[in-house]
């Protein structure tokens, strides 16, 4: 479980073994900060590209995607190393969080935008992630001990579908594992409960693949920024999840060499793919589970196919 608050005002300290979110004490926000905190799997990438299109109208970057836009939270690089690479940008800057936003500091400065995707989507990435992260250079670079020699041996990865079935009857504590549903909906509620701040954005994956053009223009209007009609279409080109898999090395987000693929990081990028997985029973007790952790509302915007002709109103 998180520790417990010392002060109504204090962020929660979520941890794991690569990321630790007071990491965030002591960060000098200034005006105009993007924060962009999501779960895993659930359009982060995506959305760090959106913005930094935005801020420098040019589908070409100056830096690769993983630099212009750091993982603040991630022990693989050195806080110290982080700071300083954001403390050096002068133009405005996006920095990337997996934490909840009540484990990170909520600065009047920022806008904090959360990015959510069906959580039976993004368990299917989660999976096909696992088979491509070389965990061994992980253990490396987060200083974590080396399995113990003669111990058995790990058992062979279960068929997706078995997986995806595991996933959704677990149940962890859910701030213990936030790639859990459990967890994955104690991050969502989160931000929901504060989706009527003015400096807290929510942003539904679906709302991307549907109308990438007007998601765009209504972040562009909450972050300030101005676009010439005429730079738009190649904005939103650049955009494209076609477009960012044609060039994994500017946009994966894979500084120290942690994946085996870059290229299948991009993976399928469309929804639906945990669904087709399921039963119909199944997909039942699925939903009934979700209506035992979050609220009915979230639940609604969240699940598009659950809601009255297949959608439910956008949210932030």
């Amino acid at each position: 479980m998180p520790e417990p608050k010392p002060s109504a005002d204090a962020p929660i300290r979520y941890r794991s073994d690569d990321e630790d979110s007071a990491r965030w004490i002591g960060f000098p926000f200034r005006q105009g900060d993007i924060v962009i905190g999501t779960r895993s799997k659930s359009g982060t990438t995506w959305m760090q590209m959106i913005c930094a299109l935005l801020v420098f109208q040019d589908p070409v970057l100056p830096e690769p995607l993983s630099a212009l836009s750091p993982w603040l939270d991630w022990l693989i690089t050195p806080r110290e190393e982080v700071f300083a690479r954001l403390a050096a940008q002068e133009h405005r800057r996006i920095v990337k969080t997996h934490t909840p936003l009540d484990g990170i500091p909520l600065d009047p400065r920022a806008t904090y935008i959360v990015v959510a995707r069906h959580p039976l989507d993004m368990a299917v990435s989660l999976y096909h992630q696992s088979d491509n992260l070389n965990h061994a250079r992980i253990r490396e670079l987060s200083g974590q001990p080396e399995p113990e020699p003669g111990k058995t041996p790990a058992a062979p990865p279960r068929p997706k579908r078995d997986s995806l079935l595991r996933w959704i009857a677990r149940e962890p504590e859910p701030a213990d594992d936030l790639d859990s549903l459990p967890g994955v909906l104690w991050h969502l509620s989160d931000a929901w409960k504060r989706r009527d701040q003015p400096n807290v954005v929510l942003v539904h994956y679906d709302d991307l693949l549907a109308d990438l053009d007007g998601e765009m223009r209504r972040l562009a209007d909450r972050l300030g920024i101005a676009v010439p009609d005429e730079v738009w279409p190649r904005l939103v080109e650049a955009a494209t999840f076609d477009r960012m898999r044609s060039n994994p090395g500017n946009y994966v987000p894979d500084p120290s060499g942690v994946l085996k693929d870059q290229a299948a990081f991009f993976r399928r990028g469309t929804s639906g793919a945990g669904r087709e997985l399921l039963t119909a029973e199944e997909l039942a007790d699925y939903r009934a589970r979700t209506r035992r952790m979050a609220a009915p509302d979230l639940l609604a915007w969240l699940h598009r196919e659950d809601s009255p002709g297949g959608d439910a109103p956008k949210s932030g």
